[in-house]
């Protein structure tokens, strides 16, 4: 990736941001100048729990380089409260990663209904609120 590219002035939304890919993403964003909106539920892999340390720690990494970033722990299927978050933080929203989901690790066969309405409403719906 060329060093030239930059994101000074520009507020981003990156979904699944406390590991990961999505952490990755986050990390770039803002070492180009980019306000960063950290969102992590703080989930398991399989999508149960909540807990906002990993969203915590990628923020404090960001503004320990000197960039800015709030953390936002809202589940996906709530993408108005993220945008919200990046609107009530830093006044806008430009740049969305939608990278958020949950890992069903199991045989269609074996997905339960709540199974189902877990994995679609995070990895397919979510997608809209951009």
């Amino acid at each position: 990736m060329s060093s030239n590219l930059r994101y000074d002035g520009k507020v981003a939304i990156v979904t699944g941001a406390g590991n990961g890919l999505g952490k990755t993403y986050a990390l770039a964003l803002a070492a180009r100048g980019a306000k960063v909106v950290v969102n992590d539920l703080g989930g398991s892999m399989t999508g149960e729990g909540k807990d906002s340390r990993a969203a915590d720690l990628v923020v404090s990494e960001i503004k320990a380089a000197g960039g800015q970033a709030v953390a936002s722990y809202d589940s996906t299927v709530d993408g108005a409260k993220i945008v919200k978050t990046a609107i009530d933080a830093f006044g806008s929203c430009d740049i969305v990663i939608c990278n958020g989901s949950t890992s069903l690790h199991s045989l269609l066969l074996y997905f339960t209904s709540l199974h189902f309405t877990q994995f679609s409403s995070l990895s397919l719906c979510s997608r809209h609120f951009a």
